[in-house]
């Protein structure tokens, strides 16, 4: 039943039949007529053969062909031997599926997957809960038809899935979902929602938290730093207590510019999206920064600033400016005296550049992913000692994320640290100056 292909023995096949025919066709003097009629009959029982393997695949309900024999013996063996590696092929397919579709079934996420036109080809069981889909019903349904949000339409047709967008649980508006789009196989996409309700009710109850202590704290610690400067102010010099009474003030205005910090990082969180449509007039924000620089250098460093002139921002105007004070006041902080602090806004091809130089210690490579994390310090004594919070940062971060940026930071030890980041064009007005402004 299994035996292999063999041109030879086909070959040798047909010779045989046809010498029988010609032996038969010089025996009775008929030569042609004989090998006529072998070849009328050859053809006849090909097509017999032919008959039979059409039926057996178009109407035959068995498995296994019918048997051949002569030269279609061959062809019946390899189509039953390629039915049998179909078989086995396809249930090794169907053995992976069934993997996948319990794997996907296992995720704490709804997935669904999509094909380039957007049709819903699976979806797993939480899927049907979140979104509300039902399966098998809802296969080959364009999901936009299914999930009828402008947001979402609008995520689908600008395909810039890099960002997650943020959506209303179809069947509860009080279910929060992240709804991430990847490519998935060949043209086809694969979505993930997460239920995320309970994230942002946490990550809501830490900000509430956090505002209501600060606020609360801003009262007790007024009061405190009344009573230390009277106490101070009726000491005798050389009394002993002034030393640790130097200490308490210090302290007690270390920890009322913590609470004055987290108040502000608190009103940035909550903030949301800045309007963008505020212009900013740069040349008046640089001349305020340029005196708050002077103030904190106290003629102790080199302070150099540039205003390319002309060109001017969108945003908002207190977030920039408390984003680009922390960073002229942690290069002064972290800069020895006699250092140097150069401060420029000027234009570049990606847009408006800020940036802060000083020409400290530097800080090593695996402190940097981590500066702008709340209250994180490189050196811990040393921040104590400068008065530090560990919350400038932070509130610089969230401060760009609204203006569309990002904090960048190059730094070299024993070189110095540059601070920086970009406005993107749209955000950005440049009239051409007539001069050029430079401030010392």
């Amino acid at each position: 039943m299994f035996d292999s292909y063999s041109g030879y023995r086909l070959i040798s096949r047909l010779v045989i039949y046809l010498l029988l025919c010609l032996v038969v066709g010089l025996l009775i003097g008929e030569v042609f007529w004989i090998l006529l009629l072998g070849c009328i009959g050859l053809l006849l029982w090909h097509y017999r053969q032919l008959s039979r393997l059409n039926f057996w695949l178009w109407h035959d309900r068995r498995l296994t062909p019918p048997n051949g024999s002569g030269s279609w013996e061959g062809v019946f063996n390899g189509i039953y031997r390629l039915q049998g590696k179909n078989r086995k092929r396809v249930s090794q397919l169907a053995f992976l599926l069934g993997r996948f579709r319990q794997g996907a079934e296992a995720l704490p996420d709804a997935a669904v997957v999509l094909d380039s036109e957007h049709n819903i080809l699976w979806c797993n069981k939480l899927a049907q809960l979140l979104l509300g889909f039902v399966w098998p019903q809802d296969n080959g349904q364009r999901i936009d038809n299914l999930i009828r949000h402008p947001d979402f339409s609008n995520y689908l047709k600008l395909a810039e899935y890099q960002e997650p967008l943020e959506l209303a649980a179809p069947l509860s508006e009080g279910r929060l979902l992240e709804i991430r789009i990847m490519g998935y196989g060949s043209g086809q996409l694969l979505l993930i929602a997460r239920d995320i309700t309970r994230v942002r009710q946490l990550e809501g109850m830490r900000k509430e938290f956090v505002a209501n202590v600060s606020h609360e704290l801003k009262t007790p610690l007024t009061v405190l730093q009344g009573y230390l400067e009277m106490m101070q102010s009726m000491e005798e010099p050389g009394s002993p207590n002034v030393r640790a009474l130097d200490q308490m003030q210090q302290q007690t205005s270390r920890m009322r510019s913590m609470v004055e910090q987290l108040l502000a990082l608190s009103r940035i969180e909550d903030s949301g999206d800045v309007d963008l449509e505020v212009k900013v007039n740069m040349s008046q924000m640089m001349d305020i920064l340029r005196d708050e620089a002077l103030a904190l250098a106290q003629k102790q460093y080199d302070v150099t600033l540039y205003c390319e002139p002309g060109l001017d921002m969108y945003g908002n105007e207190v977030q920039l400016r408390s984003a680009c004070t922390n960073l002229i006041s942690n290069a002064i902080r972290y800069t020895e005296p006699g250092g140097n602090i150069d401060i420029s806004w000027r234009k570049i091809a990606s847009g408006g550049e800020f940036s802060v130089s000083d020409s400290g210690e530097g800080i090593a490579p695996q402190h940097i992913s981590r500066l702008t994390e709340r209250f994180y310090r490189v050196d811990s004594a040393r921040s104590r000692q400068s008065g530090g919070t560990g919350l400038g940062l932070a509130i610089t971060k969230h401060a760009l994320n609204h203006h569309q940026s990002e904090l960048m930071v190059s730094s070299q030890l024993g070189k110095g640290s540059t601070f920086s980041f970009v406005i993107p064009p749209n955000l950005i007005e440049y009239s051409q100056p007539e001069t050029e402004k430079v401030t010392e």
